[in-house]
């Protein structure tokens, strides 16, 4: 009783007390409250009072629902009974209550259903047992039907966080022998989930937030389960119609139930009374949210994959496409509200996302619903036109895409099949083109809108480009730049060089042209000069000019192959002097721009090393009005060092004297203060100039140049290596400029590379840097040193893999998973059985309440296969599971942390 007092009052101080302080401290003590054990019988106790207001019932069924999903192994087996008795009773005790309470205690009820077998369960399983109490209890239907809603969440949604996970890593990781390889920059987790259609989570947002802590094999007994009993709850979903007051939330549940895809005939749906109530009410103001969720996860239902699939679903297709074509008229009616026509414009984006396999055939029937497409891209609100987006893409690879005319036969049908598609679909991508790349003007007021909207209309910007992208691959580039150039000739005639005209339409212009850059041919003589000679013409407006800069950079290619590239080069470079000097958004598009023309045009910029070096001098020293940041500058020392490359050996060595002058200055300043100096001084002051050095080293291939360089420079590198070994941060930098110059110098650097071993070894003795660790296994990788560098990694080889163990059970966030995995498949690879017995001996640690043999006898096959070089997506499952089983919950986590850390390492937390 005490303690439910003290819940009481934590929960009135958190909502009410006019002292943040207070509030936090309230919020801190109830969420180390819903860990501990007493919260079970608390919050069941709290919910069972008449007396507790909104507040308490919200929070206790909030503490309910998420001990049964993460907490249920802490109950005794007998506790099951009783703690189903008291939800139910309070799903019918508070069928009338705060609907927030309501669904809660429903999700806690589903996930029970998930933790216990239906044999367990007893009465033929959760869906025979709800519809039994729906006949004993018909007072509390709306309460039963909400949670024959959410039961078929819980599977769809852990199946996609599977997949989507497994996707990221095959993604993410290269997994290349002995530690050479590394994980790739790209996101693809974000790629994907900004390709797919945002509808496609329409799902309770709910059990997205919680998900359950059962086994995977438990999870997918549940998904057998419930299509066991689909027949069932669909006949009660059915019953439910007969009652007005019911009908909206049985379409919702039948949307729910739909989404375990294939377990039930098309044939048989395309008659059923729940389709048929849904296509009927299509045009109801009631129940039209309802009705758009069923048919969206009806067109999901009948994607179409490959041809073989179309007779099976075209039943059902033939009666939800006319439907749907019926309600183009509504995309453009004014008395529908925005969320109407975007409800719409979603079912027509569904059918083309399900349906693209059968429109890219350019039959008649299915370019009506390419032009409705056009409709909705049309429109001017980007979140209803940019629903379609994700149909261009795909289109546009089947399109393209050889595999997909295989069954055309001989090359000459499949190349006559290709071309007639592409030519059924271009009018369609030119004006998709023209309708899309107005989307990316700046609006007026962009400097007033707050950081979020603006980040959002980047985030636009960059949807749009991807669509470009889709059509040049269609159109081809040239065909695509010529469309777009004509809406540049439009917009530099209302702008001229007028600081005061509007400039935004050559902006959005210029930022189309730019998307398709590398769609463009380097041979392109008709548009590309023309527009070459408007940019110098153009206002230096700092958005415009950014954009300006940015396509200097995108055509560098171009113009270095085409006849009069070089004559367009000093207008173009002094067009980057200025937006280096304009503003840092500006500087930073100036710097990549300058990058990529010095990359691509080396050759032709040789004989202008002096003013190059201009440039570069008041840049990296940040002479007069130039606005580069220390991290754009990076881009000006890669520009001048691959100008370098090309100049004949005798004369690289001079110039790279010269480039790393300006550099070095400033560390050779410091260091000659004294170590004092040197020790206090803020590490990023360091790194500005260590990291420009190494990106020196990177780019200037000259090996023996590099390696004179580094014998030269060695005495700073050392004084900064005895002085500041501790410091994590400098000690990276630094230790990537010396990898980066062995990598370069390759067998050059002669005496000057044992002193660097010798004093890494003898500094990672101290301090444990792991950056000293893999500049030695740099320096020792080749064939000569693999006995070094066993000697280094062998006896380290069982505390390594127990920490990588660690890390993939839970040490580290799971968002670090790909991360980890590409280590530990590289280290399987490079060591082969003495890796696996590492590994076996680190997970046999882990006692058998937290992983059963069979789950860490998965896990050991996968690292075996590794070792033996199968390819990844093979063995992501058992990676994943033991991850996710390890995880499960608090309880399970801690126990396996306990086990697997290392006795003499201290574990701190990684944010």
């Amino acid at each position: 009783m005490e303690l439910q007092n003290t819940v009481k009052e934590a929960l009135n101080a958190l909502y009410h007390h006019p002292d943040d302080a207070v509030r936090m401290q309230a919020d801190r003590w109830l969420q180390d409250f819903q860990r501990i054990i007493d919260a079970w019988q608390v919050a069941d106790n709290l919910l069972h009072d008449t007396a507790s207001n909104q507040e308490t019932l919200i929070f206790c069924s909030q503490t309910l629902r998420s001990k049964v999903q993460r907490d249920f192994e802490e109950l005794p087996s007998e506790a099951f009974r009783s703690l189903r008795v008291s939800l139910t009773s309070l799903l019918k005790s508070l069928h009338k209550g705060p609907p927030k309470v309501r669904t809660q205690i429903s999700l806690a009820v589903a996930a029970l259903a998930v933790h216990v077998p239906a044999e367990d369960w007893g009465d033929g399983g959760i869906v025979n047992w709800i519809r039994d109490e729906m006949n004993t209890h018909p007072e509390f239907i709306p309460s039963f039907l909400e949670l024959l809603r959410v039961l078929p969440e819980f599977v769809f949604l852990s199946q996609l966080a599977l997949n989507v996970l497994a996707f990221d890593i095959i993604l993410s990781v290269e997994l290349e022998p002995a530690f050479t390889g590394s994980v790739t920059n790209v996101a693809p987790l974000d790629w994907l989930l900004n390709r797919m259609d945002k509808n496609s989570f329409s799902c309770n947002q709910e059990v997205f937030n919680y998900k359950i802590a059962v086994r995977p094999e438990r999870r997918r007994s549940f998904e057998n389960e419930l299509a066991s009993g689909m027949e069932i709850a669909l006949n009660v979903l059915t019953a439910c119609l007969n009652i007005n007051e019911l009908t909206e939330q049985a379409l919702e549940a039948f949307a729910s139930w739909l989404r375990l895809r294939h377990r039930i005939p098309p044939s048989a749906l395309a008659s059923h009374p729940l389709v048929l109530t849904a296509l009927s009410s299509l045009n109801s103001d009631m129940l039209s949210e309802a009705s758009v969720n069923v048919i969206s996860e009806l067109i999901h239902y009948t994607a179409v994959r490959h041809s073989d699939a179309v007779a099976t679903q075209m039943p059902l297709i033939q009666v939800i496409v006319p439907r749907i074509m019926n309600l183009k008229a509504q995309l453009r009616d004014p008395s529908k509200d925005e969320e109407d026509v975007k409800a719409i414009a979603r079912l027509f984006a569904d059918m083309g996302d399900a349906y693209v396999e059968l429109i890219a055939t350019g039959s008649d029937e299915s370019m009506l619903i390419v032009q409705a497409l056009l409709e909705v891209a049309s429109h001017p609100e980007f979140d209803i036109a940019s629903m379609t987006f994700n149909f261009w893409h795909n289109l546009q690879i089947i399109l393209i895409e050889r595999n997909s005319y295989v069954a055309h036969g001989n090359e000459e049908s499949i190349e006559a099949e290709r071309a007639r598609r592409l030519q059924k679909f271009r009018s369609s991508y030119e004006s998709l083109v023209s309708l899309v790349s107005v989307k990316v003007g700046y609006p007026q007021d962009y400097s007033d809108l707050s950081r979020e909207d603006q980040k959002d209309f980047k985030q636009t910007r960059y949807a749009v480009a991807d669509v470009l992208i889709d059509a040049a691959l269609v159109l081809g580039g040239d065909a695509t730049l010529r469309i777009l150039y004509m809406k540049l000739i439009e917009a530099v005639n209302t702008c001229g060089n007028n600081q005061h005209t509007d400039w935004r339409p050559a902006e959005a212009a210029l930022y189309s042209i730019r998307a398709i850059s590398d769609y463009v041919s380097i041979t392109e003589g008709e548009v590309m000069p023309q527009i070459m000679s408007v940019l110098p013409k153009l206002p230096h407006q700092p958005q415009l000019l950014q954009t300006v800069c940015l396509i200097i950079g995108a055509y560098s290619k171009w113009l270095d192959a085409a006849p009069s590239g070089l004559s367009f080069l000093p207008s173009l470079i002094d067009i980057l002097v200025t937006g280096m000097s304009i503003s840092e958004d500006t500087a930073a598009a100036a710097a990549l721009a300058f990058r990529h023309i010095c990359d691509d045009c080396k050759k032709k910029l040789c004989g202008s090393l002096d003013g190059l070096f201009q440039i570069y001098q008041r840049a990296v020293i940040g002479e007069g009005p130039f606005k580069v940041s220390a991290e754009d500058s990076l881009h000006l020392v890669e520009a001048l060092s691959m100008v370098i490359t090309e100049l004949p050996s005798e004369n690289a060595k001079k110039a790279l004297e010269a480039l790393c002058l300006p550099v070095v200055a400033p560390l050779l300043d410091v260091i000659n203060q004294g170590p004092l100096v040197l020790g206090q001084k803020p590490a990023r002051e360091l790194t500005v100039h260590i990291d420009r050095v190494a990106n020196i080293f990177r780019h200037v291939n000259h090996p023996e140049a590099v390696a004179d360089a580094v014998q030269r420079l060695w005495p700073i590198f050392k004084a900064i290596f005895d002085i500041r070994s501790w410091d994590m941060r400098t000690m990276e930098s630094l230790c990537r400029a010396c990898k980066n110059a062995v990598r370069t110098s390759k067998t050059l650097m002669g005496v000057t590379v044992g002193v660097m071993l010798e004093e890494i070894q003898g500094l990672y003795k101290q301090h444990q840097q792991p950056c000293f660790l893999y500049l030695s296994s740099e320096v020792i990788k080749g064939k000569p040193y693999v006995s070094i560098r066993d000697s280094v990694i062998v006896p380290r080889g069982p505390v390594i893999t127990r920490i990588l163990v660690a890390a993939l059970t839970g040490a580290l966030p799971s968002s670090r998973l790909e991360t980890v995995t590409y280590a530990l498949f590289a280290l399987t690879r490079a060591y082969g059985v003495k890796a696996l017995e590492w590994a076996k001996d680190s997970v046999s640690l882990i006692p058998i309440n937290a992983v059963t043999d069979v789950e860490k006898s998965r896990f050991l096959q996968a690292l075996s296969d590794a070792a033996s070089g199968a390819a990844i997506n093979a063995l992501m499952i058992p990676i994943e599971e033991l991850s996710e089983v390890c995880r499960r919950n608090r309880s399970v986590q801690e126990i396996v942390q306990g086990a697997l850390r290392p006795l003499e390492l201290n574990m701190v937390p990684v944010q």
